[in-house]
């Protein structure tokens, strides 16, 4: 059994094996194709339920403590690479515990992940989980996503607005506010849903400087960016900025 080209050690294929045996044990009913339309998944879906997944993972990462890094990091991929969703979700949520949160490698190994990550459920879990957190301790790899969103791959251009949840979370707008200004123009649905996502969260931390944003850029806002970023304004504003966003420019998309 190897991972990025590189033969797993014994304690590593046990433990992959006892995570996939435990993830079948606790197979839901709600599984199979209809979940794994709705959360977008490239592999099978199980149908595990998110505290029990969490369960596994935290479990998991406690044995991996004593182990030395290279091996944590070989189980973690070894796991992304699986034919499961919720294995691909359990390596997620170790890159986000203890021993891995605390290793400088695994930016490069989750920022490696993110084109591979297709379908909302995962691409949003990688980017507003581990990626985000690493993101905001070290401010300097802001550059770097800003570099994600001239991406040719939609997950990367979607996974660099999820990226910034630990900076809007924490009411510190000014990258939030760069960065999904350089998505306004992308011609992707999935993208600019994001994009409004993350207007409505900037909008709950500072409403009269996402106002003046949603004002000043109107013209360039796909419909459906307007609409997730204005649910929770109040009527007459939405009103007011429709009204100008139906005289967008010609040759926009009409997503």
């Amino acid at each position: 059994m190897v991972a990025n080209g590189r033969r797993l050690r014994p304690w590593a294929i046990e433990e992959r094996r006892r995570v996939v045996r435990d993830l079948r044990s606790w197979a839901g009913a709600g599984g199979g194709e209809a979940l794994r339309s709705y959360l977008g998944s490239p592999v099978e879906v199980l149908g595990v339920r998110v505290p029990d997944l969490r369960r596994l993972a935290k479990a998991t990462a406690r044995r991996s403590v004593t182990r030395p890094l290279p091996e944590a990091r070989a189980l973690a991929e070894s796991l992304w690479h699986g034919k499961i969703y919720e294995e691909k979700a359990v390596a997620v949520e170790l890159l986000g515990l203890r021993p891995l949160a605390e290793d400088d490698a695994v930016w490069k190994l989750a920022a490696r992940w993110v084109d591979d990550a297709t379908g909302w459920a995962l691409s949003d879990g990688l980017a507003a989980g581990p990626i985000a957190t690493q993101v905001a301790e070290r401010p300097e790899r802001f550059a770097e996503l800003l570099v994600w969103v001239k991406s040719p791959n939609i997950w990367r251009r979607r996974a660099s607005t999820y990226a910034l949840r630990a900076w809007v979370r924490a009411g510190e707008l000014d990258r939030p506010f760069r960065l999904l200004e350089r998505l306004l123009d992308d011609p992707e649905r999935w993208v600019q849903r994001a994009v409004g996502t993350w207007l409505r969260e900037c909008w709950k931390k500072d409403r009269a400087r996402t106002e003046r944003f949603l004002r000043r850029e109107v013209r360039r806002l796909a419909p459906v960016t307007l609409t997730v970023a204005t649910e929770r304004a109040p009527k007459v504003f939405r009103e007011e900025l429709r009204r100008s966003n139906g005289r967008r420019r010609a040759g926009r998309r009409g997503y």
